[in-house]
């Protein structure tokens, strides 16, 4: 996580909680006057659009008064989709045994993208196993990004 997004992280983290909805994380990809700074949320019951913009207007107003971003961003609330992004060790936990896709920082194995099913999460370090068997261990520390991949329910599972 960048040092801008942990910043708005422990901003923005205790107000959207006390709005009653949990922070996933929060990503923000700098491009000069097309920053955009996107926040994920998420509710036991799902999140609506009427959900996303009460979020963002709290987070606009404390943004603005802390000012933790310097020049032009957009603002983004969103829900986290089907393709769930994954922050902290807790987001694996709640996934493990789910297809899950990383983008790594340094490789591992000489990789830097990895897909499979997420085997075993332990401390800051999870076990994915790749369709072919192999199974890496990758510290979170070298974790750019992670997703969950969405499965679509087989016929079976009806």
């Amino acid at each position: 996580m960048s040092r801008v997004a942990e910043q708005v992280t422990a901003l923005i983290e205790p107000a959207v909680a006390a709005l009653g909805y949990e922070l996933l994380g929060v990503e923000y990809l700098p491009q000069g006057r097309h920053s955009l700074l996107r926040v994920y949320i998420d509710a036991e019951d799902g999140i609506t659009l009427d959900d996303c913009e009460r979020v963002s207007h709290q987070v606009s107003g404390i943004l603005d008064v802390e000012d933790p971003i310097h020049g032009h961003y957009r603002l983004e609330v969103s829900s986290p989709g089907l393709d769930r992004p994954l922050f902290r060790p807790g987001h694996y936990v709640r996934v493990l045994g789910r297809r899950v896709r990383l983008r790594l920082r340094e490789p591992v194995a000489g990789r830097r993208r990895l897909a499979g099913r997420l085997e075993r999460v332990e401390d800051d370090t999870v076990w994915v196993r790749e369709d072919d068997g192999t199974v890496h261990e990758v510290p979170l520390a070298r974790v750019d990004r992670a997703n969950l991949v969405y499965e679509a329910p087989s016929a079976g599972d009806a």
